[in-house]
């Protein structure tokens, strides 16, 4: 049973918290819209958080896809995931509440993998690097947990996967059941699944899904960022890490 009375899920309409939201839905769990709570504003954030006392902000709201966004709008990107999130920051730093911060893998280089929670930091795109500058912030703040996470809707929604790209992936629903087993950490810990290729993922769920190579041409040519997830495995000792 978690400690945290009232938690504030930041994004809750997006991807992951739509399939959170199903999941977690007793009255402990907050999923403001954006009109309600709005990251990039200082005021808003402050009036809900006053108006509701959360003790604990699981902040998912982004910036993510189409990636290309990061390229072409990077305002948009700076303003969303990196202001968004100091903003968030101060606050909770103001008001000692807790936050978790969903990251991403491709903040490691995504060339050799087997990334440990201490590697070393070299973003693959634009999308990792403002999702790195979100990072910045919550390291700074000792009351906080950054999740470097690999996954991915279910069903598998492309009609291909790369057969030499090695990564961790999982589904969100998988990571949704046992993130609450998370919330008393501190730090950083990388979540995702199994290390395969993407290819060798889909197929498990699709056998009729066709393999494709990466290649220099596809864009950043980045073959490997899986990550190790020891960490996660002894916090959460659970068969679904290896399926």
């Amino acid at each position: 049973m978690s400690k945290y009375k009232k938690i504030i899920f930041t994004g809750g309409t997006g991807r992951f918290g739509s399939v959170f939201k199903k999941i977690h839905k007793n009255k402990n769990y907050l999923y403001p819209s954006r009109t309600k709570l709005d990251i990039t504003k200082k005021k808003s954030i402050e009036n809900y958080f006053k108006k509701n006392k959360p003790d604990l902000i699981l902040h998912c709201a982004a910036l993510s896809r189409p990636m290309k966004i990061h390229e072409k709008n990077i305002i948009k990107s700076i303003n969303t995931n990196i202001i968004g999130t100091s903003n968030l920051v101060n606050i909770c730093a103001k008001n000692n509440i807790k936050i978790i911060y969903l990251s991403t893998s491709y903040v490691y280089p995504g060339t050799k993998g087997n990334y440990k929670e201490n590697s070393n930091l070299k973003p693959i795109n634009n999308y990792a690097w403002s999702k790195l500058g979100g990072e910045c912030a919550v390291m700074m703040y000792s009351n906080s947990l950054i999740l470097r996470v690999s996954m991915t809707e279910k069903p598998f929604v492309h009609k291909f996967a790369y057969n030499n790209l090695k990564t961790n992936f999982i589904f969100h629903d998988q990571v949704a059941e046992f993130l609450p087993k998370l919330f008393k950490y501190k730090g950083v810990i990388n979540v995702g699944g199994k290390s395969r290729t993407v290819y060798n993922f889909a197929k498990k769920y699709n056998p009729k899904i066709k393999d494709k190579k990466l290649t220099k041409k596809s864009g950043l040519f980045k073959i490997n960022t899986s990550m190790n997830i020891d960490k996660l495995k002894k916090i959460i000792n659970d068969k679904i890490l290896v399926l």
